[in-house]
C-alpha cells in the first residue's frame, strides 16, 4: 500500500557489553566430523569451511583478544549451524559449552561479515558474462537475449513490535518480502532484502537500483518475470489470456524457463533452513541474515557443493502476486514481447 516503507537502514555497529568472560573448552567439528557430516551440518565441505573462516577472520578476530572469546571458525561454524538448521538449540548442541547469547552474538557477527563482503559474490553480470548468459538461456529455452530470472520469495518472521501491519502479507502471515535474480545455473545476482511483507512485488521491483540499472541501458538483455511483474522493453512477462497457439507456445517457454528461479529460492530455503522457518529477530537482523545466506548459497554453487539428502531440490512456488494492470505495460516491451512470440 502507499503507506508501505523499506526498514530502516541496517545498523552495522556491534553493541559490546562487558560480561565476565569463563574460559571453556570447546569441540571442533572441523576435527569431530568426516566430510559426509560436515556437508549435514554445516552444508560446507571442510576444505571450503576453511576458505570462509580465511576470508572472514579480519572482520570477526578483533572480537577474540579476551581470554575464553570465540575464535573465527568457532564463530563461523555456529553461524553455518544456524543458517543450515534455522535453529539455537541445533546450533548449541553442536558447540559445546556456548551460552545462547554467545551463539547470537556469533551469529550477528558472521552474518554482517558475510553482507560487507556480499559484492564479490552477488552482482549483475559485465558484458562479457551477459552474453555467456544468454547463451546458456538459449540452449535452455530458445528464447533469445534472456539473461536472468526474477521473483519474489516471503521469509517468515514473528510480528515486530513496530508497524506490525506492514509485515503482514497476502497470505495473512508476517514476513519480508525479498527480490531475487538468478542465472541459468541459479547463480543470485541481484537481491533487495529490505521490504515489508504487505510490499507488492512491482513495487520492489520499481524502487531497486536494478531498475535503474535496466532502464538506463547500463545492462542489456532480458529478464523474464511472472505475471506480477510489469511487461517492459527488458522484463518479459506472461501473456495474460492467450488467444493463439504462438502466445500459448510462448507462455510455456516464458514459464519452463522461469521455473529456474522457483528451483533456485527452493534450493536456497532448503540448504539453509533459518529462511525455511520462521525467524525470531528484529526484521532489520533478518535482512542481514537473508543476504548472509545468498553469499553462502552462491558460494554453494561456484564450489558445486551437493545438497544434503534430506534437501528437496524444489520447493512448493509461491503463488503469483495480483497481476500488474494492461495499461502499466511498456508499449516496447508488447513489441518485443510480439517479435519473441512471432519468431517462436
Amino acid at each position: 500500500g502507499r503507506h508501505t516503507r523499506p526498514l530502516i537502514s541496517l545498523d552495522l555497529g556491534l553493541h559490546a557489553r562487558s560480561h565476565p568472560r569463563v574460559l571453556r573448552d570447546r569441540s571442533n567439528p572441523l576435527e569431530m566430523y568426516n566430510e559426509s557430516e560436515l556437508l549435514e551440518r554445516f552444508r560446507f565441505d571442510r576444505a571450503t569451511i576453511f576458505e570462509i573462516v580465511g576470508a572472514l577472520t579480519p572482520q570477526l578476530q578483533h572480537v577474540t583478544e579476551r581470554n575464553g572469546a570465540l575464535s573465527p571458525s568457532q564463530q563461523v561454524l555456529i553461524a553455518l549451524r544456524f543458517f543450515a538448521s534455522g535453529s539455537f538449540q541445533n546450533s548449541l548442541g553442536d558447540m559445546v559449552n556456548v551460552h545462547r547469547t554467545t551463539a547470537c552474538r556469533a551469529i550477528r557477527r558472521v552474518s554482517l561479515a558475510l553482507m560487507r563482503i556480499m559484492g564479490r559474490y552477488v552482482r549483475l553480470p559485465t558484458q562479457e558474462e551477459a552474453a555467456r548468459m544468454k547463451q546458456d538461456f538459449y540452449l535452455r529455452s530458445g528464447l533469445p537475449g534472456i539473461i536472468g530470472c526474477i521473483d519474489g520469495t516471503h521469509v517468515r518472521i514473528q510480528a515486530p513490535s513496530q508497524d506490525e501491519y506492514l509485515f503482514v502479507n497476502r497470505k495473512g502471515y508476517h514476513s519480508i518480502n525479498v527480490q531475487l535474480v538468478c542465472t541459468n545455473d541459479m547463480q543470485i545476482i541481484d537481491l533487495v532484502s529490505k521490504w515489508p511483507g504487505s510490499t507488492h512485488d512491482a513495487r520492489i521491483l520499481r524502487e531497486s537500483a536494478l531498475h535503474r540499472e535496466f532502464e538506463e541501458g547500463r545492462i542489456t538483455g532480458l529478464l523474464l518475470g511472472d505475471s506480477g511483474y510489469p511487461l517492459k522493453r527488458w522484463l518479459m512477462t506472461p501473456v495474460i489470456a492467450p488467444r493463439t497457439p504462438q502466445e500459448r507456445r510462448y507462455n510455456f517457454k516464458q514459464a519452463s524457463t522461469r521455473s529456474i528461479i522457483e528451483c533456485c529460492i527452493g534450493v536456497l530455503k532448503r540448504r539453509f533452513h533459518c529462511l525455511h522457518s520462521e525467524m525470531r529477530m528484529h526484521p532489520e537482523r533478518v535482512c542481514v541474515v537473508i543476504a548472509a545466506c545468498v553469499v553462502l548459497h552462491n558460494i554453494c554453487v561456484e564450489k558445486r557443493m551437493p545438497l544434503p539428502r534430506q534437501v528437496a531440490v524444489l520447493d512448493q512456488p509461491e503463488e503469483v502476486e495480483n497481476p500488474v494492470a494492461l495499461n502499466q505495460e511498456d508499449i516496447s516491451g508488447r513489441l518485443i514481447r510480439n517479435r519473441l512470440i512471432t519468431n517462436l
